[in-house]
Parts: structure tokens; sequence; C-alpha cells
């Protein structure tokens, strides 16, 4: 994980032992049949790999764009720290949940639960 998401993950509470390093993780994106991204912006833009007039270019991000598909759920389509909009959210295996992120993954947590009863 980019270093600032460690900080956030410990935070909340995640044992550092199940977080991935972005380089153990990001060739997986492509054999990922699903990535869910909750709140992000800066560290799963693909401008840092795409475009090399881009303020974040070169910067360490999770290629989550490489999943077949990719969900992001994020309060409104604002900008991140960057200040730059994001690519990812406009590719055609990208689907935007505009809302609160706990209650938009409570709701998916549900319709799963649903479908596999």
């Amino acid at each position: 994980m980019p270093g600032q998401l460690n900080v956030l993950l410990a935070e909340a509470g995640v044992p550092y032992d199940v977080v991935e390093e972005l380089d153990e993780i990001n060739d997986d994106f492509k054999e990922t049949d699903l990535a869910i991204v909750i709140g992000s912006n800066d560290c799963v833009n693909s401008a840092a790999e795409d475009d090399e007039n881009s303020a974040i270019y070169g910067m360490p991000v999770l290629k989550v764009w490489d999943a077949k598909d990719c969900v992001v759920i994020k309060r409104s389509m604002a900008t991140g720290y960057a200040g730059l909009d994001n690519p990812v959210f406009y590719k055609k295996n990208t689907e935007m949940l505009l809302g609160d992120a706990r209650d938009m993954a409570d709701d998916l947590l549900s319709k799963v639960t649903e479908q596999t009863r």
C-alpha cells in the first residue's frame, strides 16, 4: 500500500499482516474479477502511470483499473489531495457509487448476502 494508507489502515484497526505491498498486489489485478475502491483518488489514479505531464506521474499507485471490473465508492466526484481528476472513474470497467462509504459498503454487503442465500 502507498505509505499514507498504512497509517489510515492502522488507525482503522486493520491488522498489518493482511495488508499487501504494492509490488506484491499490482500484478494480481490483471487476474482479479472485482476491485472495490473505498474513498480513494490519488492512490488509484492511472495518470500516475499513463500521463507524463501529470503532477503525480511516477507516484506508486494501486492498478485497480487492470481488474475485470472496478467499483469506486466516494462521497462525490471531487478531486483528491493532488487536485487532479482521475481517469479510472471514467473507464468502461468502472462503476461509481456516490455516497457515504460505510452506508454504501453495508448496502453492497447486504445485497451480496441476499444473493448467496
